[in-house]
């Protein structure tokens, strides 16, 4: 798919929060799409945000518990408002969780690799992960693997990391995706391992489904496909 911006008007309206994934950074993640530079061109503020334990963040506690209250600390520390906002995996829920929080302060929201993930609890695989990225993957565990490489790059805090996969996670369930009014773009590879996106979709009171064809989870936000969606959705 063509990214269609030469054709698009881009209202002057809210800001844009971006939140990358774990493991992640507005570094790795925004910069090499040129997904920032787009939105300017639209003059869209952007609000990238390295999350607690990643990129340029100052704060990298090696103690889960620090991590607990992690979205209400980041919406004390954003603007107030009205936001739009792209999160991609970890991001993603992390921007649903914001939105059930504090919905009248949302405008629209475009979240990418996640889905039925969402709606499934595995402690075990969380654990897998992260000891992953503490430098102890397990051979046998593929996306503990892929963790892992990311956290071993420059600039990178695996105990940081770590911790952070092994914080108390917000609530986010039927009931709290109920209460997100934005319009809500879902973004999701058919390769993802986060699908499928179904339960995400009829969860959330105003969504609309982007599949993006052949592609998995860490491809998703150097896809053209995804970021089309992301400025389709913002330019509506």
């Amino acid at each position: 798919m063509g990214l269609r911006h030469n054709a698009m008007v881009m209202p002057m309206a809210n800001p844009v929060v971006l939140l990358h994934g774990f493991t992640g950074s507005v570094r790795s993640t925004w910069k090499p799409t040129g997904l920032m530079d787009l939105l300017a061109d639209f003059g869209r503020e952007c609000i990238p945000v390295d999350l607690p334990g990643h990129g340029e963040a100052q704060m990298k506690s090696h103690d889960p518990t620090d991590y607990a209250s992690l979205e209400a600390d980041l919406l004390d520390a954003l603007p107030e408002g009205p936001l739009d906002g792209v999160g991609f995996s970890a991001g993603a829920r992390i921007l649903l969780v914001m939105a059930s929080l504090e919905p009248a302060r949302w405008g629209r929201l475009v979240v990418a690799g996640v889905g039925n993930n969402l709606f499934q609890s595995d402690p075990d695989r969380a654990e897998r992960i992260a000891a992953g990225v503490a430098g102890s993957a397990d051979d046998d565990d593929p996306h503990a693997q892929a963790f892992g490489r990311y956290a071993s790059e420059p600039g990178q805090d695996p105990l940081a990391l770590s911790a952070f996969m092994r914080r108390s996670h917000a609530p986010l369930g039927p009931h709290e995706l109920s209460r997100v009014a934005a319009p809500t773009a879902v973004v999701l590879g058919t390769d993802d391992f986060a699908g499928p996106p179904d339960p995400l979709v009829d969860a959330l009171p105003n969504a609309t489904l982007h599949s993006l064809r052949g592609v998995d989870h860490f491809a998703t936000p150097k896809e053209f496909g995804f970021i089309d969606a992301v400025l389709g959705h913002l330019a509506q």
